[in-house]
């Protein structure tokens, strides 16, 4: 959903639009029965960032939101693999279980408001009739992460989120944050905004009290080892059941302290406000952490077949699809000037004229950003060559920490003998950790590659990048029923005949 700059009109609506009840509270509590469709909401706040009162809010974003918010969040396990198409399968697996498990239904809220899809995501006949219960509890663990990482970032402005068993927000405490035996919260984050750390934990399925207060004391370890420095406990249940709504939960609460340090070694100013996508021309922490995050996609870009992978043609001005309120995406079907450039492009050159629309094109203000359709969806991720070229060279920089790291590539491993699940898990556990201190000590060293591969990419045409003899088809195809949004460097799209069943 894109805000009005009238605050007194509805703002505009998409064909995957679906309203989200969410409810803040100060710590966890009964599950509010049906009052996620019998409270009156209030309508989300005009700015991102954490609301300044508790009680129910009816945001509404898209699909390509949350499957935005799928596709980044959890742990990285890009520094494991060898063989780049293997990154494929992770991204199958993050959005796989909404697709096979979700559906939207419409409502008639009690108190409805203005600008409302009326439209609400749940679970499917699938789920409800067919599914066993370890596959729902794959759907919940999904789901939780995956709306946390929508509330938090979407709706409240948090930066990147990372996983906080990759060493926590503080380097001195890393081998408390790191410890196999903690009991500690998912996810942490820095908001620009409040200029202090979030720490998140996750909850996804039919959340009740218990399990949330089981999230409470996760959050709690986490407050015991970050005692010293400011930050906040968010608490996010994605709760949903057959014949309901999907409506969250973000229980918090507030922790005193000093202000945060710098990412890499020692105190700097306060972040930049907005998505670290909207500051990669003049900010390191924010293109190696922006790069981190879209190595799964890189991965699956640069090992796809040549023949699978096109270019799409976006305004090269990134001010348009800078962060909002409602989201880090921004829907493209109403963006009249890429659609009319598109357009010029076809008039001119045909589409056997490649060379010549590519040219063209970049002479009327596009740039084309590389995708490619995820194997067995209909999910289309792509990016920059900036920051495709960013992405590459911080690969190849943990390809050499990797080497050096015995054991640390997947397929490179090969089991002597039967080992437990629990010895499994704390020997990748320690490479995880060696990993991650090796590339905080050599962190100086990197960054300026990083950047310097950045800029490099601004120019470069893609077969260069991509090492092969042409360049992937640039589409310029009016097709309707795709759906695209796009941030600063990154892209998405899916089909409207792909969305979640509509039912009931």
């Amino acid at each position: 959903m894109i805000p009005s700059p009238f605050a007194d009109v509805p703002p505009l609506l998409y064909t995957d639009s679906v309203d989200i009840p969410v409810l803040f509270r100060d710590c966890p509590a009964a599950r509010p029965f049906k009052k996620w469709r019998t409270a009156k909401p209030a309508p989300w706040p005009a700015t991102a960032g954490f609301p300044a009162a508790n009680g129910w809010y009816l945001p509404t974003t898209t699909w390509r939101e949350v499957l935005k918010a799928a596709t980044e969040v959890g742990r990285d396990i890009t520094p494991h693999l060898l063989r780049p198409q293997l990154a494929s399968s992770e991204l199958v697996a993050r959005v796989a279980p909404l697709y096979a498990y979700l559906g939207t239904h419409g409502v008639d809220a009690k108190h409805p408001l203005p600008g409302s899809r009326g439209r609400r995501l749940t679970v499917n006949p699938v789920y409800e009739y067919g599914t066993e219960r370890s596959a729902k509890n794959a759907l919940g663990y999904r789901l939780g992460m995956t709306m946390a990482e929508w509330a938090t970032r979407s709706l409240m402005g948090l930066g990147q989120t990372l996983h906080i068993e990759d060493g926590g927000p503080v380097p001195a405490l890393r081998d408390k944050f790191t410890s196999p035996s903690a009991k500690l919260p998912d996810l942490w984050g820095l908001h620009a905004d409040e200029n202090q750390y979030w720490m998140i934990e996750a909850k996804g399925g039919n959340v009740r009290s218990p399990r949330l207060w089981e999230g409470w004391k996760q959050l709690q370890g986490g407050t015991k080892v970050l005692h010293e420095y400011a930050h906040r406990r968010i608490l996010v249940g994605a709760s949903v059941q057959p014949q309901g709504d999907l409506f969250l939960t973000v229980d918090h609460d507030h922790h005193p302290g000093k202000e945060p340090l710098h990412p890499a070694a020692g105190p700097a100013g306060p972040p930049s406000a907005g998505s670290p996508e909207d500051h990669l021309g003049d900010s390191d922490d924010a293109l190696m952490g922006t790069a981190r995050a879209q190595m799964l996609v890189y991965l699956a870009l640069s090992g796809a077949q040549p023949s699978r992978l096109k270019t799409v043609a976006l305004p090269a001005d990134r001010t348009g699809r800078r962060r909002s309120a409602r989201g880090v995406t921004t829907p493209l079907e109403r963006d009249t000037d890429a659609h009319a450039m598109r357009s010029d492009v076809r008039a001119e050159f045909a589409d056997d004229a490649q060379p010549g629309r590519r040219e063209y094109a970049r002479t009327l203000g596009l740039e084309d950003f590389l995708t490619y359709r995820v194997p067995g969806t209909e999910l289309r991720l792509g990016m920059s060559r900036q920051l495709f070229a960013a992405c590459a060279q911080l690969h190849r920089e943990d390809q050499l920490i990797a080497e050096r790291t015995p054991g640390m590539r997947a397929e490179d491993v090969r089991a002597d003998e039967p080992v437990s699940e629990e010895a499994e898990e704390r020997r990748r556990h320690t490479q995880r950790r060696v990993f991650r201190e090796q590339h905080e000590e050599q962190r100086a060293r990197i960054e300026p590659r990083v950047r310097e591969a950045f800029e490099y990419g601004r120019n470069r045409p893609w077969r260069e990048l991509l090492h092969t003899q042409n360049d992937p088809r640039l589409d310029l195809d009016d097709d309707p029923s795709l759906l695209e949004a796009a941030t600063a460097e990154t892209y998405l799209a899916v089909r409207e005949d792909d969305l979640p069943h509509h039912g009931r």
